[in-house]
């Protein structure tokens, strides 16, 4: 990394320059919750996002510049999310020894996105949270309870974020909430109690280093209210698992089936069709999100649920 001339006060800046044709954006893109996501925008002057760390929050500006990625951050954690920020774009992933040529589809993606990498956080709870929210329920009211959590208890985005850019609330934050509140932004119980639970745990989520993704995963199972697919989710974002398979997601099984046998299939299915890629069954899944097919669309569409008139 260079280290370049801070353009506000109070900025750490650093340049870094990756080592294939990373396009920021779309690398970002599956950790970005609907276009109104409080925690990562994309703007005109950059991709902006906002991250907690162990020494406070952070926000991040990423631009892509003559000389590789300018990295801008802000905030009390900026000192401490600077020297991770390649990471979540993919710096640690490791594609060597993908069995690509498996299968034609999962070989013709692999060659035409070379961009693709897995990223890692290393926060946990930052993935945590919203993974809980969208427990059983249709991604458009996720992400709205989602954006109504974090105004109630999100701090505002440190340094000269966009307006509306919030960092995701603390677990003390969360705990706080009271029933109405969380009635106010359209939380029902399951997911309430779900997330109450996994917030009285937290600081025992975090680790300096989550190398290990079976054993992340297991120690979220352990919480009640966190099952298969939300352990899934958290070790797919927060330590890049490239093998990691969301099992029980409600599209999921079917994009698998039908990109790789041109057949609905059920998880079970799904897993025997991804079996040729253990190692990196996720890294197919992001695959097939980019240049896969989802079976022909004939019944009524889950529809969202308001739990705010409940």
């Amino acid at each position: 990394m260079t280290l370049a001339a801070p353009p506000h006060e109070g900025t750490l800046s650093v340049t870094w320059q990756p080592d294939w044709p990373l396009d920021v954006r779309r690398v970002l893109s599956r950790d970005r919750r609907g276009t109104g996501d409080p925690t990562l925008r994309y703007a005109e002057d950059g991709v902006w996002r906002t991250m907690t760390t162990a020494a406070g929050p952070a926000t991040v500006r990423l631009r892509t510049v003559p000389d590789g990625i300018r990295i801008d951050a802000w905030g009390p954690g900026a000192a401490a999310v600077l020297p991770l920020v390649p990471a979540w774009l993919g710096a640690e992933d490791d594609p060597s020894g993908f069995p690509a040529e498996a299968h034609p589809l999962v070989a013709r993606v692999h060659r035409s996105t070379p961009w693709l990498r897995l990223g890692r956080t290393g926060r946990v709870w930052d993935a945590l949270v919203p993974a809980v929210l969208e427990q059983k329920v249709t991604g458009l009211e996720a992400h709205r309870t989602y954006r109504e959590l974090l105004r109630l208890a999100g701090d505002p985005a440190p340094g000269p974020a966009p307006a509306g850019m919030r960092v995701v609330p603390s677990p003390e934050r969360v705990l706080a909430v009271t029933d109405w509140q969380w009635h106010a932004c359209g939380l029902d119980g399951a997911r309430r109690r779900a997330l109450r639970a996994v917030a009285s745990v937290a600081s025992r989520l975090e680790a300096a280093a989550h190398d290990d993704c079976a054993d992340l995963r297991r120690r979220l199972q352990s919480v009640p209210g966190i099952g298969v697919w939300t352990a899934a989710e958290v070790a797919q974002r927060a330590v890049g698992c490239p093998d990691s398979v969301s099992v029980g997601d409600y599209h999921l099984k079917n994009l698998v089936g039908w990109s790789l046998a041109g057949r609905k299939t059920d998880d079970a299915g799904m897993l025997e069709l991804l079996e040729p890629f253990r190692g990196h069954r996720q890294r197919v899944v992001r695959l097939l999100e980019v240049g896969g097919s989802m079976p022909p669309k004939r019944g009524p569409r889950m529809a969202p649920t308001d739990y705010r008139r409940h």
